[in-house]
């Protein structure tokens, strides 16, 4: 072999090592609000699809106030949270950056998204009613919780938790502030009890004979039957039937599990990977069976749990836009005395 052959061939080796050493040093730094466990399904696949290493950072609040100060050096690729508002909370934080993918825009409706391409949803729960098995009704409207025929038959959590005040948000967005007061009024007249608890608590006291309805999420039908949640929760599970509500001129209002590109991001090529894996087939068929959240992607079958309740048909009202109302919504809250 000559020189000239000798050297194409170390060339051709150590490109071929570059290469490798590239290809071993891809990896994503994740910071989340959402416990690990319920991700790291999905993590794990991707990992072991792509080879990219995760590196997951818990953090169970004050997200948005560490990327702030970790600054332009901040080493967060993904920021991911639960709830629309969060998301929103660290756009106007500044800590995110627009991305520009015709995967993630085709597979999340365009309600589910920022206008901007600042954040996405990737997994979908919806406010349900809990209902009494006897109770003889098949669909339901959010308007129907204030009508006096449920006074003293209604249980619901703190108004002021953010499950509720996005529901407020979203009736703000159809109605105004001043029918959401009214309806808001109306609705505590109705409560069985003080709006406190969580939203299994709903079918608990449905269970034990205290109220006849419940507005809570739906993802936690899919824990209480299944076992998930203990031999107890079971039975509060199978007491009650599921109904999924809709606004008369609208949907059934969703909140999402959702994420974003950090600002400066220095992997944001494969972070945009896993955004774009995470509203694959593969990974939203993970989304419900993990965690019994609904597929953001069309085509994707939920829990046969939650499939159960029939088909959703998710509220037009722009996350961005019932966002928007949280704090009117938080306000009213207090100014009707929903939680005394």
């Amino acid at each position: 072999m000559n020189s000239r052959s000798i050297l194409a061939s170390m060339l051709l080796a150590a490109s071929a090592l570059m290469s490798s050493c590239i290809a071993a040093a891809a990896e994503i730094n994740l910071y989340t609000t959402r416990e690990p466990a319920l991700i790291a399904p999905l993590l794990e696949a991707f990992t072991k699809s792509t080879g990219t290493k995760i590196n997951t950072i818990f953090l169970k609040d004050g997200l948005a106030e560490r990327v702030v100060s970790e600054g332009a050096s901040s080493p967060a690729d993904i920021l991911m949270a639960v709830d629309a508002g969060n998301l929103v909370d660290l756009v106007d934080k500044s800590v995110t950056q627009p991305v520009e993918s015709p995967v993630l825009n085709s597979a999340i409706p365009e309600q589910l998204r920022d206008p901007k391409g600042n954040w996405f949803a990737l997994s979908m729960r919806a406010r349900v009613l809990y209902a009494a098995k006897d109770i003889d009704i098949s669909t339901f409207n959010y308007e129907e919780l204030a009508d006096p025929k449920w006074k003293g038959k209604v249980c619901i959590r703190s108004g002021q938790h953010p499950y509720n005040t996005a529901l407020f948000a979203d009736y703000i967005a159809h109605y105004g502030a001043e029918e959401t007061e009214k309806w808001l009024t109306s609705v505590k007249a109705n409560l069985a009890r003080k709006a406190a608890g969580g939203d299994r608590d709903s079918a608990k006291d449905i269970l034990g004979g205290i109220c006849d309805i419940g507005i809570a999420n739906s993802y936690y039908v899919g824990l209480m039957r299944s076992g998930k949640g203990g031999e107890e929760q079971v039975k509060w599970g199978d007491a009650i039937k599921v109904i999924l509500p809709t606004f008369k001129n609208g949907g059934t209002q969703v909140n999402i599990s959702g994420a974003a590109i950090a600002k400066h991001s220095p992997n944001k090529a494969e972070a945009v990977k896993l955004l774009e894996y995470l509203v694959s087939d593969e990974a939203q068929k993970i989304y419900a069976e993990a965690n019994y959240e609904y597929p953001v992607k069309a085509g994707v079958a939920a829990d046969p749990i939650i499939a159960s309740f029939g088909e959703l048909k998710i509220d037009s009202k722009p996350l961005s836009e019932i966002v928007s109302h949280r704090k009117q919504a938080s306000e009213l809250v207090d100014k009707v005395g929903f939680d005394n």
